[in-house]
């Protein structure tokens, strides 16, 4: 349970109102999920988040494509334990193409890195030389 409820549309103030349209514009949709409707207890740092999630998450010329930049919301996601950001952000991949095959090969590679980050870290084991960057 958030600790602050959920705004419906009509107990927004208008900055959050403003925010919310960018929002459905942006996504080409009328659904804003729950984490923006908490987050609208504070309009400021609703617009400041919102702004920095879409310049990140916005296709770029010659950069990461959609379906990537979700994947590696997911496997920070996961990493991080967040439950709400899991669900979101699957259904994100899902919708901009991930397959069953894909989503369970994601995983494996998560799992793996998961287990490799903790032996090496458990075994404090320094970079080689080689990867290192002068």
């Amino acid at each position: 349970m958030a600790v602050l409820p959920r705004l419906e549309d009509e107990e927004l103030s208008a900055e959050a109102a403003t925010v919310f349209a960018d929002i459905r514009a942006t996504r080409g949709s009328d659904f804003v999920n729950d984490f923006w409707r908490v987050l609208a207890h504070d309009p400021h740092l609703l617009k400041a988040t919102w702004e920095r999630l879409k310049a990140v998450m916005t296709p770029r010329e010659g950069g990461l494509d959609p379906l990537t930049k979700e994947l590696v919301y997911l496997a920070v996601s996961t990493a991080n334990g967040c439950s709400y950001c899991v669900h979101s952000h699957t259904a994100a991949a899902r919708a901009k193409g991930l397959t069953e095959a894909q989503h369970g090969e994601f995983l494996a590679v998560v799992a793996m890195a998961a287990t490799t980050n903790a032996l090496v870290e458990g075994l404090q084991v320094a970079p080689d030389e080689v990867f290192r960057r002068g």
